[in-house]
């Protein structure tokens, strides 16, 4: 018993150092781009684009993501013509977390001292997925901060269950520690590109994506401790959060591809901007990843939507 005992915490050892040898060589690749600034509960990581005397745009990702999913193309073509702001939600990339983890209306917290840090005003704020449920929080907690929303496949509605690609991340909450640094980063790797495949379906999965993007940044087990707590606090911070949207009163644009086979476009979507004050929803033919698999329609989308036509 003795024997098996050592044996076992010998296999955790080396899975732990294995896991930590792997992130770093992901960092290596992926580094920083931007700063970090400083607000209650965390260190954002923000990249700023753009000249700072235009219009701002805030830009907020999904999960399982990081900021560079928009600075892969979209954020830079809209730099030509106004401040683009990318952030790293907190816990997610290179946002440090100085408390405790961030529920959607803590995100929405961090995202508006972040946007009041930065000097920026009434900037438009770009959701995409979860960063599309954070968007709407802070449209909710904080009116005066941001003059509308531009909210790309977001996360809108309660639902019963994850996603079928995000369901690995359903962990009894002692666990997840254990398994973020034993389990999760080798089961990443495996299976990884295939639940890539999935959430970007239909469209293809640029072979770039891992780095230009920030893909790979997923397979840490920092990405798997806060995919795990965001899948569980979900359902109940939506359930509070959905019947409110009715008390939103900036202009809210929503894009979906019709094809998403992540998240439901019509409930998603079409039902979330016919429950808001000012509400419109677009849709196109592709999957979940718009920012990055379609970059010439989501810009075009993204510009009616800076200038308000």
């Amino acid at each position: 018993m003795t024997t098996l005992l050592l044996i076992l915490l010998a296999l955790i050892a080396a899975l732990v150092l294995w896991s930590a040898w792997v992130s770093r060589g992901v960092e290596r690749w992926i580094p920083m781009d931007g700063r970090q600034v400083e607000v209650p509960g965390v260190r954002m990581h923000v990249v700023e684009m753009g000249p700072a005397d235009a219009p701002a745009i805030v830009m907020i990702h999904g999960i399982l993501s990081q900021l560079r999913v928009y600075t892969y193309a979209l954020a830079g073509r809209l730099a030509k013509d106004y401040r683009v702001v990318v952030m790293d939600r907190p816990g997610w990339g290179y946002s440090t977390l100085t408390g405790p983890r961030l529920d959607l209306a803590g995100q929405a917290d961090a995202v508006a001292a972040a946007v009041a840090a930065l000097g920026l005003e009434k900037p438009l704020l770009v959701g995409h997925s979860m960063g599309g449920a954070v968007s709407l929080a802070l449209a909710l907690r904080h009116p005066q901060a941001v003059r509308a929303l531009g909210l790309i496949a977001p996360y809108t509605q309660p639902v019963d269950t994850p996603p079928e690609p995000l369901r690995g991340f359903v962990v009894p909450a002692p666990l997840r520690p254990l398994i973020a640094w034993t389990l999760a980063v080798p089961l990443a790797m495996r299976t990884g590109k295939a639940k890539t495949v999935a959430i970007f379906a239909p469209d293809p999965v640029p072979e770039d994506f891992p780095i230009k993007a920030g893909g790979a940044l997923a397979i840490r087990p920092k990405a798997f401790l806060s995919g795990c707590y965001e899948l569980a606090m979900a359902p109940e911070a939506m359930q509070a959060q959905a019947p409110r949207y009715g008390e939103i009163a900036v202009p809210v644009s929503i894009l979906y591809g019709r094809q998403d086979a992540l998240l439901d476009p019509a409930l998603h979507g079409s039902k979330a901007a016919s429950e808001v004050q000012d509400g419109t929803v677009e849709m196109l033919d592709g999957g979940h990843m718009l920012p990055v698999t379609h970059v010439d329609a989501t810009e075009t989308w993204l510009r009616r939507v800076a200038s308000g036509s």
